[in-house]
C-alpha cells in the first residue's frame, strides 16, 4: 500500500536528481550497487553496535537509489529485465543487512535473545513474501494481492523506529521501546502477508486447473 503511493511521490522528486547523474555518465547499474553497499555499510557497522541513530541515518542516505536507479533506467530508455533482476536481487541483500544488523544487536550487546530471534524472523519473512510472487509469477500466476506488510511497510517502520530509538542515546528516555515494537508488528504483518499470497496463489492455481472458471 505505501509502495504505491510513496514510490509516485518520491519517483517525481528524485526525478531531477536522476538526470543529473545520467548527464555525469553514470549508469542506472553503478547507482543500485552503491546504493546497495551504502544501506549494508550502514546496517552492519552501526546497527550491531547499538548506534541505531547514525546507522539510520547513513542507510536512508543510501535507500533512495532503489527509485533513483529505475528512473534512470527509463529516462535513458535501457530499461532492462538485467537491471530488473539486479535491483530485486540488491534488495533482498540490503533487506537482510537491515534485520541482521539489528539481530547482531541483540544477539550481543543488546542482550536480548527473544528479539534477536524476532529480528530473524522479520528477515525470513520479508524473503518469503518476496519468493512467493515471484515463484507464483514464474509458475505463470499473478498472485494479485499486495499483502498488509511489503518491502516498503518493513523498511519504513523499522528505519523510522531504529532512529528513534537511537535518540535514547542522547539522552530521551523510554524512547528505546519503540524498535522492539515495530519487530513485532513487521513480524506479525509480514506473516500476515506470506499467508495472504499463499491463500491467493492457492485460489489462482484452482482457477487455472479448472480452466478459469472461478471455484
Amino acid at each position: 500500500m505505501l509502495n504505491k503511493y510513496a514510490r509516485a511521490f518520491f519517483t517525481r522528486v528524485l526525478t531531477p536528481f536522476a538526470s543529473m547523474l545520467l548527464r555525469a555518465g553514470i549508469s542506472p547499474d553503478v547507482v543500485t550497487l552503491v546504493g546497495t553497499a551504502g544501506v549494508c555499510a550502514g546496517a552492519l557497522v552501526f546497527f550491531p553496535r547499538g548506534s541505531f541513530f547514525w546507522g539510520t541515518i547513513v542507510i536512508t542516505a543510501f535507500v533512495f537509489s532503489d527509485l533513483v536507479d529505475g528512473n534512470m533506467a527509463r529516462q535513458a530508455g535501457t530499461s532492462s529485465v538485467w537491471g530488473a533482476f539486479l535491483d530485486s536481487t540488491l534488495d533482498r541483500v540490503a533487506d537482510s543487512a537491515v534485520f541482521g544488523g539489528i539481530a547482531l544487536w541483540y544477539a550481543g550487546g543488546g542482550n536480548n535473545d527473544l528479539l534477536c530471534a524476532v529480528a530473524v524472523f522479520c528477515l525470513a519473512c520479508g524473503q518469503v513474501v518476496s519468493y512467493t510472487k515471484a515463484r507464483a509469477e514464474s509458475l505463470g500466476l499473478k498472485c494479485d494481492v499486495s499483502g498488509l506488510v511489503e518491502r516498503a511497510e518493513r523498511l519504513v517502520v523499522t528505519l523510522v523506529a531504529a532512529g528513534l530509538a537511537g535518540l535514547h542515546g542522547f539522552g530521551v528516555p523510554y524512547i528505546e521501546w519503540l524498535l522492539p515494537i515495530a519487530l513485532w508488528a513487521i513480524a506479525a504483518g509480514s506473516l500476515v502477508t506470506v499467508f495472504q499470497r499463499i491463500l491467493t496463489v492457492r485460489r489462482e492455481a484452482a482457477e487455472a486447473a479448472a480452466g478459469g472458471v472461478p471455484e
